[in-house]
C-alpha cells in the first residue's frame, strides 16, 4: 500500500489542507433480496467515457459533477480515461479499464449466477470533486432516478 510520500509536494499539501467531509450516519439501504436474484449496475468515479461522448470538463471549478451513461454492451477497452486527478498513476486503468469500471467481471458474476442480472446501463462520474454541492443536489438524485427506473437492486460503487 502506498502513502502520501509518493505524491508531489503540491498534491501532499492539497490533501493535507482539504476539508474532508464526514457523513454520519452513513447512508445505507439493506439488500431486499439475495444477490443471486438482484439486478446490478456499476457506478464508477473513474471519469471513463466512450468515444463520441463529451469528456468531463476540467475547467469547472470544484469539478464536473455530470455523469455519462455506459451501455452494458460496451467493450471496456473502448472506454477512455478522462480522470483529471494527478494523485494516481493512470497507466493501470488505461491498460485495463476493468480496474476502474469492472464491467467484464460483473458480467462473469452474472454468468456464474452470483448476481441475478446486469443492468443495461451503468454510470460514470468524474472523481476528484472538491465542491460536491451540485453533485449531491443535482447529479446524484438524477442518477439515482435512472437506476430506480431501471429497477436496479444493487449499485456497485467503484471509487477512483
Amino acid at each position: 500500500m502506498g502513502d502520501t510520500s509518493e505524491f508531489s509536494l503540491a498534491i501532499r499539501l492539497f490533501l493535507r489542507a482539504y476539508p474532508w467531509r464526514r457523513i454520519d450516519p452513513v447512508p445505507w439501504a439493506p439488500l431486499k433480496k439475495p444477490l443471486s436474484q438482484s439486478r446490478l449496475a456499476l457506478v464508477s468515479t473513474a471519469g471513463m467515457v466512450l468515444p463520441g461522448q463529451p469528456r468531463f470538463d476540467e475547467t469547472i471549478k470544484g469539478g464536473d459533477c455530470s455523469f455519462r451513461e455506459i451501455p452494458a454492451a460496451t467493450v471496456p477497452g473502448q472506454l477512455v480515461d478522462t480522470h483529471r486527478s494527478e494523485s494516481f498513476d493512470h497507466r493501470g486503468v488505461q491498460s485495463d479499464p476493468n480496474l476502474a469500471f469492472p464491467l467484464e467481471r460483473v458480467l462473469e458474476l452474472a454468468a456464474r449466477g452470483r448476481i441475478g442480472s446486469v443492468n443495461d446501463r451503468h454510470l460514470s462520474f468524474m472523481g476528484s470533486i472538491t465542491a460536491p454541492g451540485r453533485l449531491t443536489r443535482d447529479s446524484a438524485p438524477a442518477a439515482a432516478a435512472l437506476l430506480v427506473a431501471d429497477e436496479v437492486d444493487v449499485a456497485l460503487l467503484v471509487p477512483v
